[in-house]
């Protein structure tokens, strides 16, 4: 019996060495392949990053079409299987960071953060699929090729905004003090985003939404429209909205001008009928005809596009530098408390800037809400048409409750919190979205106060006021 036991032992420890043999030459021949004429082999930090990810096999689980291996295939294994590649679609997707591999470009600074996290994290690759993956085990030194590339990169392309040497690698980079705008259609714009006739019946204007007063929101849970209607979601600032990829929660707005249009026209907020009514509202205003016509040009006509430009122009000039952990990104050390630093610290290592990078920390990336755990199930209640997210514009079940990342600047003025205005303060909201977006799940009271304290530094100034002063 001993002997049989130590044969099927043997025979088991064979199949076993050969399953990984086998798995590892087909990994190897199907993995990812840079072009001959690729910069990325003429980059040898880039290629170091990009040799790591393809030998780890990122693409099985965080990109489509692939040639998965045979236990794929396998009944009840499949299952498993296809569990993990649906949550790995659903956290990340490698396409476009292998796109810009191949063609020598940089990631998205979301993207770079991302990787960041997970490398940091030491989460990837998973524990199990290193069980019949041995190859893809990431050693120290490959850890730390990918980080230094992530670096790198950012140093190359992202440190345009005034960072201190030290800090140019950082997810985080400071406001700019402008971007190019044209000067008269800013003029316009600001008064057009003042002017009620907008609204169909002459009470609402852009900044009763975005009370550039109080954070460029309104505080309230869901925004109020005409006649004292309740929207069905939380109002996002619009300060600072330029840097984001796409306009409103499910990001149905390509740039600040296109979501000028909605809130006009939508029968819940400002409630016009048609942009020819609109049109001549503002044509009887005398003011008006010479304001176009330099924004516009002699022969410009007053209507959707001319007006929804101008709008959108004038809020390209909607930033808020320089705030306190602007000056500390600058080299000012002694701008922020070290409690804000600690914070800081910890915003990063429990995965919080893998969403929150960039110059607004946020809005470079649609996120799911409740990656890590069932938010709206906790939440309670009726799931509204504001919960269904970007899948209200691609109707793909995987962007169902994926949303436009929020950005984080000036966040201690933009409550409630979240698209449906459910949280009314920082803290809470800190605790939840280390419940339901991260893998840390539960941090502590010191943790949130910490995170709290750097949060508060992200408070900036506009024309030369911080906003905290012009809420009072």
């Amino acid at each position: 019996m001993r002997r049989v036991i130590v044969s099927l032992v043997g025979v088991g420890i064979l199949a076993y060495g050969g399953t990984i043999a086998f798995l590892t030459h087909f990994d190897h021949s199907t993995a990812p392949q840079l072009s001959a004429s690729s910069p990325t082999k003429q980059d040898p930090v880039a290629l170091a990053a990009y040799n790591v990810l393809a030998e780890a096999r990122c693409d099985y689980c965080h990109a489509t079409g692939r040639n998965l291996p045979f236990y794929f295939k396998l009944p009840v294994a499949n299952q498993l299987m296809e569990k993990d590649l649906h949550e790995g679609l659903r956290h990340f997707r490698i396409e476009p960071v292998l796109s810009a591999f191949e063609q020598g470009k940089p990631p998205t600074e979301e993207q770079l953060s991302r990787i960041e996290e997970v490398i940091t994290q030491n989460r990837m690759p998973p524990t199990m699929y290193l069980l019949m993956h041995w190859h893809a085990h990431l050693s120290d030194s490959e850890r730390q090729a990918v980080l230094h590339w992530v670096e790198e990169t950012r140093r190359k392309y992202y440190a345009d905004t005034g960072a201190a040497a030290k800090f140019a690698g950082e997810p985080v980079r400071p406001v700019p003090a402008s971007v190019p705008v044209d000067a008269a259609k800013v003029v316009l714009g600001r008064q057009l985003f003042f002017d009620k006739n907008l609204s169909g019946d002459g009470t609402l204007n852009c900044a009763s939404c975005h009370d550039l007063n109080h954070g460029g929101v309104d505080h309230l849970v869901t925004a109020t429209g005409i006649g004292g209607q309740k929207g069905p979601i939380n109002v996002p600032t619009v300060y600072d909205a330029y840097f984001k990829i796409a306009q409103f929660w499910n990001g149905r707005a390509a740039d600040l001008a296109a979501q000028a249009a909605g809130p006009v026209m939508n029968p819940l907020e400002m409630g016009s009928h048609d942009w020819a009514q609109v049109a001549a509202k503002l044509q009887g205003n005398p003011e008006y005809a010479p304001l176009f016509q330099a924004a516009f040009g002699a022969d410009a006509s007053i209507d959707q596009n001319t007006i929804t430009t101008a709008i959108g122009e004038f809020e390209k000039t909607l930033l808020t530098p320089d705030s306190p952990f602007d000056d500390y990104l600058k080299g000012n050390a002694s701008a922020i408390s070290e409690q804000a630093k600690r914070g800081y610290d910890k915003f990063k290592s429990i995965g919080c800037s893998g969403c929150h990078s960039g110059i607004a920390l946020g809005g470079g990336a649609y996120e799911v809400m409740g990656l890590e755990g069932d938010y709206f199930k906790d939440r309670g209640g009726k799931l509204t048409a504001a919960d269904t997210g970007r899948y209200d514009v691609t109707h793909k079940d995987e962007d169902r409750s994926r949303f436009v990342v929020p950005t984080l600047r000036n966040i201690d003025q933009t409550g409630p919190y979240f698209h449906d205005g459910s949280v009314k303060t920082l803290e809470d909201a800190v605790r939840k979205m280390a419940r339901y977006q991260t893998p840390d799940s539960i941090i502590s009271d010191q943790d949130v106060s910490d995170i709290v304290a750097f949060l508060k530094t992200l408070t900036g100034k506009y024309q030369g006021r911080s906003l905290a002063d012009m809420a009072q």
